[in-house]
């Protein structure tokens, strides 16, 4: 009798986990695995593989119940990487080599030219990539629609770290925010990159930042993208938000919607991290720090995870 081969579960995505897939997808492009290193292990596995000048990034996706939605979700990713490269919207770019995405062992995996980083992100220069993203038309490819509300929601249902009295404590701010999420349907669509932050932007030859990190690139209102960065500088301690503002042209804080669109968003970080993290981590202990101080300063410094 033969076994079925082992496919993992979100709740074991750990290195023992996503190492083998790695080298899977290694013979599988032809490259030499000697040579690696992890550069992220949280809401994705990711790693570099080989040495100058010839070095990949190969990205792990954490597992999904839906397997064939989660695999048709990468493919769109891969067309919508295409797309932005001929729109002129500054963004990684995938190994073009070996027909992409791989599925292997429950995980997608896709593959990335490695842009070496020698010094970190300004908050400023990521202006000009994400407007060059909102600026883009609408692709012919099925992108869904922004929907925190689900997403929330599903995250509470999922997560191992939650008590009975934080799941409800999250869900009733959730229930307060329902309107936020509710307008956010009815703003004019613009394909947004949904998680813009110092991580997810990189420096590219001559200095031009790129964005990365394209998984869930989707639609819905750029004040969400806009936001996010705004959070990321008051809660993690970047500098230059000003900055970032004049060169994309634009102030969130300035707008009517910006306090609860923000407490919208801080809920779906939370929510999502309080998904991702293990029972008894230092990442739980600071998702549960979060939650117990949400009515807290709203200046009140976040450790990232």
């Amino acid at each position: 009798m033969t076994s079925r081969p082992y496919e993992a579960t979100e709740h074991d995505f750990t290195v023992d986990t996503t190492r083998p897939v790695l080298d899977r997808a290694c013979r599988a492009a032809g490259l030499n695995n000697r040579h690696v290193s992890l550069l992220r292990h949280h809401s994705n596995a990711v790693y570099l593989v080989g040495q100058p000048p010839r070095q990949v990034v190969v990205k792990i996706g954490r597992p999904r119940p839906d397997r064939a939605r989660d695999l048709h979700d990468a493919r769109a990713m891969v067309e919508l990487t295409g797309w932005l490269s001929r729109h002129g919207v500054p963004a990684t770019g995938l190994l073009d080599t070996i027909a992409q995405p791989l599925h292997i062992n429950g995980h997608v995996v896709t593959l990335w030219h490695y842009l070496p980083q020698h010094r970190p992100m300004s908050t400023a220069a990521m202006a000009a990539p994400l407007r060059a993203l909102h600026e883009a038309p609408l692709p012919p490819i099925a992108r869904p629609r922004l929907d925190p509300h689900a997403a929330i929601t599903r995250s509470i249902a999922a997560s191992r770290i939650l008590s009975t009295r934080q799941q409800t404590l999250l869900l009733d701010r959730l229930d307060r925010l329902t309107p936020v999420a509710a307008a956010l349907r009815t703003t004019p669509p613009r394909l947004i990159h949904t998680d813009p932050q110092h991580r997810n932007t990189l420096w590219r030859a001559h200095d031009q930042a790129v964005l990365c990190d394209l998984d869930d690139v989707t639609v819905g209102p750029v004040e969400w993208d806009l936001v996010t960065i705004e959070i990321h500088c008051r809660r993690f301690g970047h500098s230059d938000y000003d900055a970032f503002c004049r060169a994309y042209g634009r102030d969130v804080r300035d707008w009517s919607g910006y306090r609860a669109l923000r407490d919208l968003r801080e809920l779906r970080m939370v929510t999502t991290n309080a998904r991702k993290s293990a029972p008894n981590t230092h990442q739980a202990a600071e998702v549960l720090r979060r939650i117990e101080r949400l009515d807290g300063a709203a200046d009140e410094r976040w450790r990232i995870l």
